[in-house]
Formats: C-alpha cells, sequence, structure tokens
C-alpha cells in the first residue's frame, strides 16, 4: 500500500473519529446552544481534512497528473473554502 493513501485512510479514520466523538458530546450535552458551538468546531476540522488529504494525493501521484490539472484541483478547493466563508 502506498505511503500516501494510508495517511489519507488514518485521516479519514481521525475525521470520522472526530465526528463521532462530537455528536456522543451533543447527546451527553443535550442542550442546543452547546450543540450548535461544537457543530461550528466541526466546521474547522472539514476543510482541514480536505486540504491535506488533497495534498497528500496529489503528492503522491506528482508522476501521474499533469501540472494543469493540479492547479484545477487546487483551485477548486481555494474555491470550496472561499464559498465556506462567503455570505
Amino acid at each position: 500500500m502506498e505511503k500516501a493513501l494510508l495517511l489519507i485512510i488514518m485521516l479519514r479514520l481521525l475525521s470520522g473519529s472526530i465526528e463521532l466523538t462530537a455528536a456522543m458530546f451533543m447527546m451527553k450535552y443535550n442542550d442546543l446552544e452547546k450543540a450548535f458551538y461544537i457543530n461550528t468546531l466541526l466546521a474547522l476540522v472539514g476543510p482541514i481534512i480536505l486540504v491535506v488529504t488533497t495534498g497528500l494525493a496529489l503528492t503522491g501521484l506528482t508522476e501521474k497528473i499533469s501540472i494543469t490539472r493540479m492547479v484545477c484541483l487546487f483551485s477548486g478547493i481555494i474555491l470550496i473554502l472561499y464559498s465556506l466563508r462567503s455570505n
């Protein structure tokens, strides 16, 4: 198994574990305001995992993918992150 693939799998497992842990905290506290706060913190985790896993994948695919496609992929990620921030 490729090193980049293993790292991506581990990051996705970590991300899923964080999501499940957050859901358990929401159930434990049973408070809408605290659930909203926890959900807000989760909104930071998703984009970070997206950028890191995409970067790892592109690093692993450097010989197989053209520079134009890499630029397009990173541009797409930047647009996704920008759309999350805009009103």
